[in-house]
């Protein structure tokens, strides 16, 4: 088949560029947050972090829970006692974790989600879940993984979690094929992905996590792997030793990112091109005029991504081809270059990349460049909105429904809300 993807720009665009590597002082949040996605979408697992009251003020903060609210994470506090190593620690955990599932007994999975005290203290977490999983089996699987600043940042938690996953998927028999799309969508975007999946012919199609926790898709040498977040690196590399096969593509943001993330799929299973645009040119088209409101806000400005998420080289394509922005520096926490092999080429050879980060170092050059968006973390937009610089915050991108054609518009949204905000202020 021949499927129109992304015009790659003749001068290969980023795909050789050199990379900065920062290693200094770092402005971002531990592996924990990615808990606050990861237990709305499996909606049969809890998420119990072993750490201290820091752990837990965070875990409520960023997810911003009600008091009447009962979610499916909590922190089984460390107290001093435990610190000192005075409590065996298996036994108060163990505790816990009793309490929990006779006061929850509809949970399914139970991860133990390792902290930076527990790791600093050598709690071995994995065995305790081994041993907890031994005691509550077959009605309650528990899993270990950790969410420690120390170990990973920001989103590398969901791929610790997922990664934790793998050898437990069944095997795939070997005469099957199916689709696996790994990495945490929203509910509406899983579904409206499903539909042109299904429309195209393309299947089956599984979801990695899936809705329920206990049902794990099946993988073996017929599953061919999309990832639809760029920060499922170890699961990715897990998946490809159960003989899963990655699909190279631009991850779906934005229309143009969307089709070419579908047409890898589409090619996989030789589905003819002229069916492949019967089924997209719609949702497409749709895209674009959702985006098109906001282009001439945002076209011809320069925007400068601090390393959060591992999001920011995917978005940059996106708001450089589809928004006409400028892209000064793209900086991510970790570029995996197999991964994103596809978005590379597609950014403008101007643009610098780094990799890492010396916070200090990066804000001397944001200032130098005086950009009109600053792409950061919490704690640098006030200081960089004070200096004249208008920010969007990273952690809202990953928040947010962002994926797939219906809410391209919704993401050009995102960037265009703090250049109008700032615009109507200083009128």
């Amino acid at each position: 088949m021949s499927i129109a993807l992304p015009v790659v720009q003749a001068d290969r665009g980023c795909a050789d560029a050199p990379v900065l590597k920062e290693r200094g002082q770092r402005e971002v949040f531990c592996g924990l947050t990615g808990i606050v996605w990861l237990h709305r979408k499996m909606q049969d697992a809890f998420f119990l972090v072993v750490g201290s009251r820091t752990c837990a003020h965070l875990m409520q903060s960023a997810a911003g829970v009600m008091i009447f609210a009962e979610p499916r994470f909590a922190t089984a506090v460390l107290d001093e006692k435990d610190l000192a190593g005075i409590n065996e620690i298996d036994h108060e955990l163990d505790k816990v974790v009793v309490r929990l599932l006779e006061r929850r007994p509809d949970i399914r999975t139970l991860f133990l989600v390792g902290s930076c005290p527990s790791e600093v203290i050598k709690i071995d977490l994995s065995r305790a879940a081994w041993r907890l999983d031994r005691i509550f089996a077959p009605t309650v699987r528990v899993l270990a993984y950790s969410g420690s600043g120390i170990e990973t940042t920001f989103t590398e938690g969901e791929d610790a979690c997922l990664r934790s996953l793998v050898p437990l998927m069944p095997a795939l028999p070997a005469t099957d094929r199916s689709l696996l799309v790994v990495g945490t969508l929203a509910d509406v975007v899983e579904d409206q992905l499903g539909r042109i999946f299904a429309d195209l012919g393309i299947g089956p199609v599984h979801f990695l996590p899936s809705r329920r926790s206990a049902d794990l898709p099946p993988v073996g040498p017929g599953t061919r792997m999309l990832l639809a977040q760029p920060w499922v690196n170890t699961t990715a590399d897990a998946l490809r030793g159960r003989g899963a096969e990655h699909l190279p593509a631009p991850y779906p943001l934005g229309a143009e990112g969307t089709t070419a993330w579908l047409a890898a799929a589409a090619a996989a299973w030789d589905v003819p091109a002229e069916h492949f645009r019967r089924v997209t040119a719609g949702p497409e088209e749709r895209a674009r005029r959702g985006m098109a409101h906001y282009r001439e806000r945002l076209e011809g400005k320069r925007i400068f991504f601090f390393p959060d998420s591992q999001l920011e080289i995917p978005l940059a394509r996106f708001l450089h081809r589809e928004m006409g922005m400028i892209p000064v520096e793209v900086g991510t926490p970790y570029l995996h270059r197999a991964h994103l092999a596809a978005e590379l080429p597609l950014l403008p050879s101007t643009a610098r990349l780094a990799e890492g980060q010396d916070v200090d170092l990066q804000l001397d050059r944001c200032r130098a460049e005086m950009p009109d968006l600053a792409v950061c973390g919490l704690g640098l937009a006030n200081p960089l909105e004070a200096e004249g610089i208008a920010t969007k915050w990273s952690i809202e991108l990953v928040f947010s429904p962002i994926h797939g054609y219906e809410q391209a518009g919704d993401l050009a949204e995102l960037f265009a809300r703090p250049l109008l905000r700032r615009a109507t202020l200083e009128v």
